[in-house]
């Protein structure tokens, strides 16, 4: 952890803020249970170090930007990342002091739950998976309440903004703010406005690979095949409507192994609420699908404007996202991920950006070394 500190948190301008970023990730490293400011505090100095470790999350004045930036940095050093991996976290509160905490619809979960909404973007691969940036989604009646945003200390520059631009710009900031590498974004979230997310990404230049709902409705791309009807139809209705698309694919999974008797269906589509084929500087859409064995639909359906890609290399990168969920989704809910019960906006930021640094830490080392977060990521349950 010594080396990996002196790296990501270099960037904190006091030597005290250091000490207590190295002090603040052992603690959620070594702290079993929730992670809270006193079971924080109890690993790292016990009843003396819990006025300091809640000053130095929801008092202090370290901008968390930049610890990110440097670990973004770090893991594109030490590991080996092929996308950045968008996925949705909700964590249901009891009571609404707490920052973005409000009664809301959850897209990708198909209801309403009190709680927050936020989207965390991770720099993936098969052998490691750490989340660099995160956004947190602040519902009307947090954007809104000039009392909320004061108790809570949201700053003036902070507004409400469409859950489509809070996915999108999770994944946008680093690469245009940060100089970050332009990975290929693979957006793991049903439920998002299709135009508007690929409109983000189209205006950015960027690549992107998003799941949607099989009831999305799209329109064949007459442009770039002709002679079909553009009617309005759903994603999965279009897939089994156009069997004569479906090729026998080669490709691999997330761990380089051989998926077996897979098939894949590649169309182009532009969304159904679009007046014309595509708008000038919008890039083509394909809908891809894919099965395995005698699989009757497929799993999930993606769509992306990555077109010079091959088919195989877009459906490698999509189960990116599921491998995120499944092995390293947990280890980060072990170092406190979902823990934060603090009012302020910047509290939140800054216990998740130490959860990020305790994940990689996590990560680096190995299951011998931090036990109780592996223990942790054996009872959590992922959420998208």
């Amino acid at each position: 952890m010594a080396g990996l500190g002196d790296f990501v948190f270099a960037p904190l301008g006091r030597r005290d803020q250091r000490i207590q970023a190295e002090r603040y990730t052992r603690g959620l490293l070594s702290a079993t249970g929730r992670k809270t400011f006193r079971n924080i505090a109890d690993q790292v100095g016990g009843e003396a170090a819990h006025q300091s470790t809640h000053h130095f999350i929801s008092g202090s004045s370290w901008e968390w930007t930049r610890i990110r930036r440097a670990l973004a940095a770090a893991i594109e050093r030490m590991t080996e990342p092929r996308a950045l991996v968008v996925l949705p976290t909700v964590v249901e509160r009891v009571g609404t002091r707490s920052v973005g905490v409000e009664e809301q619809f959850v897209p990708h979960l198909r209801q309403t739950v009190v709680g927050q909404q936020s989207y965390g973007a991770w720099l993936a691969s098969a052998e490691a998976a750490v989340p660099v940036n995160w956004r947190l989604a602040l519902p009307p009646g947090w954007a809104e309440d000039t009392l909320r945003r004061r108790m809570a200390s949201i700053p003036e520059e902070i507004r409400q903004e469409t859950l489509e631009a809070c996915a999108s710009e999770v994944a946008l900031e680093p690469v245009r703010d940060w100089g970050m590498s332009p990975w290929p974004v693979v957006l793991d979230s049903e439920g998002l406005d299709v135009a508007e997310c690929f409109g983000h990404f189209d205006r950015a230049g960027a690549t992107l690979v998003m799941r949607v709902c099989p009831s999305t409705p799209l329109r064949i791309d007459c442009t770039a095949l002709q002679g079909y009807s553009d009617r309005e139809i759903q994603a999965e209705q279009l897939v089994e409507s156009m069997k004569r698309m479906r090729r026998p694919l080669e490709c691999q999974d997330a761990w380089g192994r051989p998926l077996q008797d897979a098939v894949v269906s590649v169309i182009p589509v532009v969304p159904a609420q679009l007046p014309d084929a595509r708008r000038e500087g919008d890039r083509q859409l394909l809908l891809m699908a894919h099965w395995q064995g005698r699989e009757r639909r497929p799993a999930k359906i993606w769509l992306t404007n990555a077109v010079d890609l091959p088919p195989a290399d877009v459906i490698e990168l999509a189960e990116l996202a599921a491998t995120v969920t499944r092995e390293f989704l947990p280890i980060a809910e072990g170092v406190g991920l979902r823990d934060f019960g603090g009012r302020s906006f910047q509290g939140w930021h800054r216990h998740i950006t130490m959860a990020s640094v305790a994940h990689l830490a996590a990560v680096l080392a190995g299951p011998r070394a931090f036990p109780a977060t592996r223990a942790a990521a054996r009872v959590a349950a992922p959420t998208g």
